[in-house]
């Protein structure tokens, strides 16, 4: 079954990443990671918040209403609302200045999973770690691009892809959100495109944001391609999907139009914008983060 989502905001981001839902605010937020800013905007489409950083920015997590918990490249970063602080909570390879963040998501737990990748994606240099009441832990090594990091609505399953090849799956500890198994094959990728970033809905399907393919695809839970929802415009880097609206049953995707050649800035005139489409089954709230 193949749908169709619409243009949202035409935000023209380089790098879109990082969508997720602020249940207290109401917001849809989301990371122009190159450009090193942070948006915002409401149901309705309109841009509410646009906040620059000191470095590049990918992913957040949501702490109360005032504050969030974002990762820019060497920390963990505490931002408020209120007065537009930035405040360093927490070192993450401070000591690398060639990577950066990528893909990173709050668990079930309340721990966040924070990856991280050289600025040219160099092979090797990534990990993804895993942070929650002030404890810091190297859970994954050795690899290019951290993406795809999702978990299941039990918190006892985490997804996983490097560089897009394949989707993994690990049993993790639902009460730490820490992975107790081994890491295996979940879902591999066919045709044009790879796996980029992921968001888990309701019924614990993955919705898998297909960059180079211009869509997204809901995966079972035994790992079988169950539906697709395509980007219009010719846009062709889906980046990543988020849950929210009302009822939560709104499937955002990130898009990005880094690297373009000028003709396709001709051809994908909205990529770096978001797209929106309403869904049957509804998705997750995001967990606060438990710092």
């Amino acid at each position: 079954m193949k749908l169709q989502a619409e243009l949202f905001v035409d935000s023209r981001c380089e790098l879109g990443e990082g969508p997720f839902w602020h249940p207290l605010l109401g917001r849809l937020f989301w990371f122009d990671i190159l450009n090193k800013t942070l948006l915002s905007a409401n149901a309705d489409g309109h841009i509410v918040d646009r906040i620059t950083f000191k470095d590049t920015v990918s992913a957040a997590g949501v702490i109360d209403e005032h504050t969030l918990a974002v990762t820019q490249s060497g920390m963990l970063m505490r931002y408020d609302f209120r007065d537009d602080s930035h405040t360093p909570m927490l070192a993450v390879e401070a000591d690398v200045p060639g990577n950066r963040t990528n893909d990173s998501r709050v668990d079930r737990a309340g721990g966040f999973w924070i990856g991280t990748m050289g600025r040219r994606a160099e092979m090797g240099v990534g990990a993804v770690w895993h942070y929650r009441h002030g404890v810091l832990n190297k859970i994954i090594s050795g690899i290019r691009i951290p993406n795809s990091i999702c978990f299941s609505p039990d918190g006892r399953t985490a997804y996983f892809t490097d560089s897009g090849k394949m989707i993994v799956k690990c049993t993790l500890d639902p009460e730490t959100g820490m992975p107790i198994g081994e890491w295996e094959d979940f879902f591999t990728m066919e045709g044009p495109g790879g796996a980029d970033g992921s968001v888990v809905d309701s019924e614990g399907f993955v919705w898998n944001a297909r960059w180079g393919a211009g869509k997204a695809i809901r995966i079972s839970p035994d790992g079988k391609l169950d539906k697709t929802v395509t980007v219009p415009g010719g846009v062709t880097r889906v980046s990543c999907p988020a849950f929210g609206g009302k009822g939560m049953k709104t499937l955002f995707l990130t898009t990005a139009r880094e690297g373009f050649t000028p003709q396709e800035e001709i051809d994908q005139p909205t990529a770096g914008g978001v797209f929106a489409i309403e869904l049957d089954v509804p998705g997750l709230p995001e967990p606060f983060f438990k710092p």
